[in-house]
């Protein structure tokens, strides 16, 4: 962008567009004043008044109407949608103060297996909040990334953010039942002759597991997965034992498509997160969120 160069400068009034907006819904500055309850001058100055300021012919004159130009055509589409999300937005405000949008960034198989069953509670207590969700494997920066919050595993060191504590995690040795009797899996140390995978972003799981259980084992080869749930549908499909966090895996357990193996699971140091930049920490959308995940990941 050249020095100096000033974008507000394009942005038209509130009043303008209105005029505009009208005057393209009717076809007439006569029936637009009308619904504006102004003249018909001032509505005819005000759609002027855009056509200057963008250097662009919006109608085309008629004797007693207007034609919107080809031009006109596509930016009265736009500003039509643009006035309806303003409305939408004052309206939602009005029958919900404490509302608003909030648009959060997760994790997907959190999302999936442990927020989406919760949400519902936390919709039904601010219902006037509606919440946009974008995945996110790794940890990005809120500079670049137009977003309200996150909610990230890992250490509280988020660089200019505010990360509040949600919860940990057990990691639990986990196969299919055809996999445990296929391979006699009866003490941990069956494990170190057998396929492992392996999640990428937990890439030393089976090796703290297993030094855990006084067994030497280097890093082993095997598949490894981006996401749990792909790497417990391949587990249950009996392509090896995983590490796995339990409460991610409990409809897999249930079902008894995934045994855990010998109740000994691993607990890092690391944990679920919600992270905030600092000019959202107090946004009223983010504030009901963060006391309600509290409260959901003690329960």
């Amino acid at each position: 962008m050249e020095e100096g160069f000033n974008s507000r400068r394009f942005l038209p009034s509130t009043s303008m567009l209105l005029a505009f907006d009208m005057a393209a819904r009717t076809g007439s500055f006569t029936r637009a004043a009308h619904e504006l309850k102004l003249t018909q001058g001032a509505v005819s100055k005000q759609v002027i008044a855009l056509e200057e300021l963008l250097g662009i012919e919006l109608f085309e004159r008629a004797h007693q109407a207007v034609v919107l130009t080809d031009a006109g055509r596509s930016y009265a589409k736009e500003i039509r949608s643009a006035l309806d999300q303003i409305l939408s937005a004052s309206m939602r405000l009005i029958a919900h103060p404490s509302g608003g949008t909030l648009k959060l960034a997760v994790l997907p198989s959190f999302g999936t297996r442990w927020l989406m069953p919760r949400l519902p509670g936390f919709l039904e207590a601010h219902p006037g909040i509606t919440i946009h969700f974008v995945t996110k494997l790794a940890p990005f920066d809120f500079g670049s990334e137009h977003l309200d919050a996150a909610i990230h595993f890992g250490a509280p060191g988020w660089p200019g953010a505010e990360c509040t504590y949600l919860m940990g995690e057990e990691v639990v040795p986990v196969c299919s039942p055809g996999f445990r009797e296929e391979h006699a899996l009866g003490d941990p140390a069956d494990l170190a002759s057998v396929p492992l995978l392996h999640i990428t972003s937990r890439a030393e799981s089976w090796k703290d597991w297993f030094a855990e259980q006084g067994i030497e084992k280097e890093q082993s080869e095997g598949m490894y997965f981006e996401q749990f749930l792909t790497a417990a549908q391949a587990a249950a499909a009996g392509m090896g034992a995983v590490l796995l966090p339990r409460f991610l895996i409990e409809k897999e357990i249930e079902q008894a498509e995934l045994v855990e193996l010998f109740e000994l699971p691993l607990r890092g140091e690391q944990g679920y997160y919600l992270v905030t930049p600092p000019e959202n920490v107090d946004y009223a959308p983010v504030v009901a969120l963060r006391e309600w995940l509290l409260g959901a990941a003690r329960v």
